[in-house]
């Protein structure tokens, strides 16, 4: 294993989405061709299946130097009611663009912190979404939690709005870890919202954690994962810590290079950490995801119903995802579209009735082929092409790409089919790469990935 490490271990997309985002063609993207799509794509599924939404909020009270994600850090609460009134404003400009109202089957709120918001505030934002919505019979509504600032009242008050899952970031239980990367969190924190949540009546419960940290070690592992079963959730992402300093600045710089796991250890604390969540009874679930049989998540892999989008895995499929607030990224399946990241910027726009995105992509044919095979390979760990619609003119090269990973075990091929074997689930990203035409093409002129391993 420590050799096919050394040999696939190299920059690679996480591919929640096809084209990734540096390889969007933003020369050919625009806020009408977008609308376009977005109106196409709504009329096809609204009434079917609905739509994903995606609420982007972006406060946190500190820093934590393993985040790669777009946040503003500020302790003034008063900045809570004019974002909100700002995505509400949003929203209203996307309704305006559809003939019926939006049924709503999927909602995420993500960070950021949302819990850094107030119970009261998260109401008032939710119910001015749904004033202009239906909500689907089946409906899945899910928020992160940090369990430092989640009170029962956040609890309850989301529950009583229809959400049932809700997942913590807990990613490692050593206070010298905790501290390396400024996140501070006792076990007895954890162990409270995870209770309530119960208590309250959530359905699914899942934490978050991360391994490659600095300081990490396999003992720390193990302390976590032991401390994990404790609590048993219903899923688990287990993470590889992307280390990306280039990209996010100082915020991934709160310690030395050398203090990280090599990517040989960081290998070894994922398999251990796989073996110790299997004895538990944890199922993976495509790449970085664990489950229960009970949870809904679990099911979706085994009905072959998984999805991957810009918010994960989910366990239903939506064609259409907008995503409200500063930096979020929507998916018409036809396109995609991010808004800007600064939210001054973002408010000002919204103020002028403006929708505030400010690159995209739009997908041709080939894209959408070259999608649906990264998509089952990321969802199912097979993909075909028997069917005709899902050959392509590079095929013959795509598996001349894949020989090497045939010859080392990761896969198996025949004449219109491949499957990623049990000993190339670590390779999952590398496998998809070897799709990736665009990649091909033109590889990135400076990092912009993390490693794959």
């Amino acid at each position: 294993m420590l050799n096919l490490i050394q040999k696939y271990n190299v920059q690679g997309p996480r591919y929640t989405s096809y084209p990734t985002v540096p390889y969007w063609d933003i020369s050919t993207f625009s806020g009408k061709a977008w609308k376009e799509t977005l109106k196409k794509s709504f009329k096809e599924s609204n009434n079917k299946d609905g739509i994903s939404l995606y609420l982007h909020l972006p406060f946190c009270e500190s820093m934590c130097t393993f985040c790669g994600c777009h946040k503003r850090i500020t302790k003034r609460h008063e900045v809570e009611v004019p974002y909100i009134e700002s995505v509400l404003k949003e929203w209203k400009l996307y309704c305006d663009l559809f003939e019926d109202k939006p049924k709503i089957k999927e909602l995420h709120l993500g960070g950021g912190t949302p819990t850094f918001f107030s119970p009261q505030h998260l109401e008032m934002l939710l119910e001015g979404i749904f004033r202009h919505a239906e909500i689907a019979d089946e409906h899945e509504f899910s928020f992160e939690g940090h369990p430092n600032n989640t009170t029962r009242e956040h609890l309850q008050t989301l529950y009583d709005l229809g959400f049932r899952r809700v997942s913590f970031g807990v990613q490692d239980y050593s206070d010298k870890v905790q501290r390396a990367i400024h996140r501070v969190q006792p076990f007895e924190n954890v162990k409270n919202v995870t209770e309530w949540s119960r208590e309250i009546g959530y359905t699914s419960v899942g934490h978050d954690l991360i391994f490659g940290l600095p300081h990490q070690r396999m003992e720390d592992i193990e302390e976590t994962i032991s401390k994990t079963k404790e609590l048993l959730p219903d899923r688990l992402a287990f993470y590889s810590y992307a280390h990306v300093p280039w990209i996010k600045g100082l915020g991934q710089r709160g310690f030395k290079d050398e203090d990280l796991p090599t990517p040989s250890e960081k290998r070894q604390q994922y398999e251990y950490g796989k073996k110790l969540l299997t004895e538990a009874g944890y199922f993976e679930i495509g790449m970085d995801h664990f489950a229960l049989k009970s949870d809904s998540l679990y099911k979706s892999f085994e009905t072959q119903k998984l999805h991957r989008n810009f918010m994960g895995y989910t366990s239903s499929r939506t064609q259409l995802m907008i995503g409200l607030g500063a930096s979020s990224i929507s998916d018409s399946w036809y396109s995609f579209a991010q808004n800007v990241k600064s939210i001054e910027e973002y408010q000002h726009l919204v103020e002028n009735d403006i929708i505030p995105i400010y690159r995209g992509h739009i997908l041709t044919e080939e894209d959408l082929v070259i999608r649906r095979h990264i998509l089952n390979l990321m969802c199912r760990l097979q993909t075909s092409w028997e069917d005709p619609s899902l050959k392509f003119n590079e095929l013959d090269l795509v598996l001349g790409h894949l020989k090497e990973m045939e010859i080392d075990g990761l896969i198996n091929t025949n004449y219109n089919q491949l499957s990623v074997t049990e000993a190339g689930r670590p390779f999952v990203r590398n496998v998809c790469m070897a799709f990736d035409l665009l990649m091909h093409r033109k590889a990135p002129e400076k990092r912009v990935f993390s490693m794959t391993i």
